[in-house]
């Protein structure tokens, strides 16, 4: 997931160099969702893992 998000990133970057606003904020904007749920999702995996040792 967090690969995902990163390559958005790069791609959103590279549109924004040549010029491509649409294309940059849309990709821009992918990449933001990916790595929020990214995070929330690393959370509760961390949440769940902590809970579950005795």
């Amino acid at each position: 997931m967090l690969h995902y998000a990163v390559v958005f990133f790069i791609i959103a970057l590279v549109a924004a160099l040549f010029g491509f606003g649409g294309i940059a904020a849309g990709a821009a904007g992918i990449a933001k969702i990916l790595f929020v749920v990214f995070v929330v999702m690393a959370l509760i995996s961390f949440l769940l893992s902590f809970a579950r040792k005795p």
